[in-house]
C-alpha cells in the first residue's frame, strides 16, 4: 500500500516560538482578548450572587426568608433566562457577527442588572434574573467563538481554558463584595443592593469597547470577507501586516477549505445538522455528557446551596460562611487557571481522567464524614468536611472548569460551532435549573443519603471518560474539528495548508551543480547557517500563481 502523501509544511513550521510579549502583534491580539474574556466574569459573578446574598440577613428579611420552592425559583430565575435565549444566540453569532451578539448581549444584562438593583418585591427579582440570564445567553455564546476563532494558534487551546476559569474570578468577585458589604453596611438594604450594582461594571466596560476587538477571521471567510479576515491574521498573527506571510497563507488556506467542505455537505445548517452524520453525532455524544459531568458531580452542591450544606456540618456563623465561601473562590480560581496551562503539555484526555477519579475518591469519602456527623454527631467528621470540599474541587477544576467549553469549540466544524456550543450551554442551564428544584427538597428530605445518589453518578462518569474521550492536542482548529469525519478529511486540510504556504517559501534542490534555498526575503525568521566558504547573497524576482489563483511578483533572497 502506498504511502500516504504528507504536506511539505506544518503549521509549525512557521509559528513564532519566542516570547509573545516580545511580539507587538500578539500583545495587541491578547489585549483585545481580554475583552471577550470578561463575558465568562460576569457569568460568575451573575451566577454566584444569589449564593453569597443568602448569606447576608439584610437580604432574608428584606425577600420574607425564601425557602425551598421560591429559593429554588430565585436560584434558577437566571439560568432559565439563560435557556430561553440560547436557542437564539447563534443565529446573532453567525449572521450578524460574534462581537455583535456581545454588544446585544451586554445591553440586555445592563437593563437586567437596573431592574435588579431597584426591586422591591421578590417577582421583580426574578424578573431581573430572568433578563440578566437573557442577555448572558447572547455574551456566553459569541465570546468563546471570538476567542478560540481569533487567538494564535499556540495560544488557543490555554486562551479558551482560561476563559472558563475566569467564571472563579467572577465568583470572587460576588463572594468578597458581599462580605464587604455586610461589614460595613451591616443592617442597610444597600448591604444586598451594593453587590447587584457592581453586576453592571463590566457589561459597560464591554458595551463600549467591544468594536475595537477584531472579529473572527473563520466568520469573515464565512462571509466572502476574505479580504479583511487575511488583514487581521496578517496583523495579529503574523506580526507585520503582510498577507503573504507563509503563517497567514497556511491558516488563511485551512479556514477556506474547512469551510467550503462544510458547505457542500451542509448547504444551510440547522439544530438537525448537529445529528445529521456520524462525526457530527459522536461530537455531540461528547459534547452533551461533559456538559452534563460539569454540573452532575457534587460541585452543584456546594456552588449554589452552600449555606445549607454548611449548615449539616454545623457550621453556623455569618461571618465564617461567607469566610469560607470567599475563600473557596479564590483557591478554585487559582486551582483552574493552572490547569489551563497544562492542557497542552498533559493532553485533555489525561486530564479529564484525573479530574473524575480524584472526584469519585474524594467526594466518596466527603460523604462518610457527613453520614458520621449526621447519625453520629462526631464533631471531627465534621471538621474533616471543609477540607475535603477544597480538596474536591481541586479534581474538579482539573478538568471540568478549564475543558468543557475549550474541548467543546474544538471538535465542532466552523458552519456548525455556534449552534453545537448552544447545545451545550443549554445542556448546562437545564442541568443546573433542574439541580436547582431537586437539590434543595431532596437535602431537606433525605438528607445526607442524597449524596450517595452522587457518589454513584461519578462512577458512570469515570467510565465514560475512559471509553470515549479523545485526545486533540497538538493540531490546528480546522485540523480537530475534523478528527471525527475521518483520516482523509484530517490529511485534506494539513495538504491545504502545507500546499498554499509552499508558494511563499520554496525548498529546492538540484537547481544547478549547487543547492541552493529559496525563501521569502520578508520572513526574518527563516535562517541558515553560513556554509564553510564564501556566502552569496543574492535577490531574485520570481512570478508564480498562489493558493487562490492570483498572479503575484514576490522577492526572494537566493542562497
Amino acid at each position: 500500500m502506498a504511502a500516504r502523501e504528507k504536506p511539505e509544511f506544518s503549521i509549525a513550521d512557521f509559528l513564532d516560538n519566542g516570547r509573545w510579549w516580545r511580539n507587538r502583534g500578539l500583545v495587541l491580539l491578547n489585549i483585545a482578548l481580554v475583552i471577550p474574556l470578561m463575558s465568562s466574569v460576569v457569568n460568575g459573578l451573575d451566577s454566584s450572587l444569589v449564593n453569597g446574598l443568602q448569606i447576608l440577613p439584610e437580604w432574608q428579611k428584606y425577600f420574607n426568608n425564601p425557602r425551598g420552592k421560591l429559593l429554588g425559583v430565585i436560584n434558577s430565575a437566571q439560568f432559565l433566562g439563560n435557556l430561553c435565549g440560547l436557542p437564539f444566540s447563534p443565529l446573532i453569532s453567525d449572521h450578524l457577527g460574534r462581537r455583535a451578539a456581545l454588544f446585544i448581549g451586554g445591553l440586555i444584562m445592563l437593563a437586567g442588572v437596573a431592574i435588579q438593583s431597584t426591586s422591591w418585591n421578590v417577582s421583580m427579582l426574578i424578573g431581573a434574573r430572568v433578563t440578566i440570564g437573557l442577555g448572558l445567553s447572547f455574551c456566553s455564546n459569541a465570546a468563546p467563538l471570538l476567542l478560540i476563532e481569533l487567538a494564535y494558534p499556540t495560544h488557543r487551546g490555554k486562551i479558551t481554558s482560561i476563559y472558563n476559569s475566569a467564571w472563579y474570578f467572577g465568583s470572587i468577585i460576588s463572594a468578597w463584595v458581599c462580605y464587604g458589604a455586610y461589614e460595613h453596611a451591616e443592617g442597610s438594604q444597600w448591604s444586598w443592593r451594593i453587590p447587584t450594582i457592581v453586576q453592571a461594571f463590566l457589561p459597560i466596560v464591554q458595551v463600549v469597547s467591544i468594536w475595537f476587538v477584531p472579529e473572527s477571521p473563520r466568520w469573515l471567510v464565512s462571509k466572502g470577507l476574505e479580504g479583511r479576515a487575511a488583514q487581521i491574521l496578517a496583523k495579529f498573527h503574523a506580526n507585520n501586516g503582510d498577507e503573504r506571510d507563509p503563517l497567514v497563507v497556511f491558516e488563511m488556506a485551512q479556514i477556506r477549505h474547512a469551510i467550503r467542505l462544510e458547505e457542500k455537505v451542509n448547504k444551510s445548517t440547522t439544530y438537525l445538522s448537529l445529528f445529521s452524520t456520524p462525526g457530527n453525532r459522536k461530537r455531540m455524544m461528547l459534547i452533551m455528557a461533559i456538559a452534563v459531568f460539569s454540573q452532575w458531580s457534587g460541585n452543584g452542591l456546594v456552588s449554589y446551596y452552600i449555606n445549607i450544606i454548611l449548615d449539616g456540618v454545623g457550621v453556623t456563623g455569618t461571618q465564617q460562611k461567607a469566610a469560607i465561601n470567599g475563600g473557596l473562590q479564590i483557591y478554585n480560581f487559582f486551582v483552574a487557571m493552572g490547569a489551563s496551562f497544562l492542557i497542552d503539555w498533559l493532553g485533555r484526555r489525561t486530564l479529564f481522567i484525573i479530574s473524575n477519579s480524584g472526584m469519585l475518591a474524594t467526594f466518596t469519602a466527603w460523604t462518610i464524614t457527613v453520614a458520621l456527623y449526621n447519625t453520629q454527631n462526631i464533631a471531627a467528621a465534621a471538621k474533616a468536611t471543609v477540607p475535603l470540599i477544597f480538596i474536591f474541587y481541586l479534581f474538579y477544576d482539573i478538568a471540568y472548569t478549564p475543558l468543557i467549553v475549550t474541548y467543546s469549540l474544538e471538535i465542532l466544524p466552523f458552519r456548525v460551532r455556534a449552534k453545537g456550543f448552544a447545545v451545550m450551554n443549554i445542556t448546562i442551564m437545564a442541568t443546573v435549573a433542574f439541580n436547582q428544584f431537586v437539590n434543595p427538597w431532596a437535602l431537606e428530605a433525605i438528607k445526607w443519603k442524597y449524596y450517595i445518589v452522587y457518589a454513584a453518578w461519578l462512577v458512570f462518569e469515570l467510565v465514560f471518560v475512559l471509553l470515549f474521550i479523545v485526545e486533540t492536542k497538538g493540531r490546528t482548529l480546522e485540523e480537530t474539528s475534523a478528527m471525527f469525519d475521518g483520516e482523509d478529511m484530517e490529511r485534506d486540510l494539513a495538504m491545504a495548508g502545507g500546499n498554499a504556504a509552499s508558494t511563499s517559501i520554496r525548498v529546492r534542490r538540484g537547481a544547478d551543480e549547487e543547492d541552493r534555498v529559496v525563501f521569502p526575503i520578508r520572513r526574518k525568521t527563516y535562517q541558515r547557517p553560513e556554509p564553510a566558504g564564501q556566502l552569496q547573497v543574492f535577490e531574485m524576482d520570481k512570478r508564480h500563481s498562489d493558493s487562490t489563483g492570483s498572479t503575484r511578483h514576490d522577492t526572494f533572497l537566493a542562497i
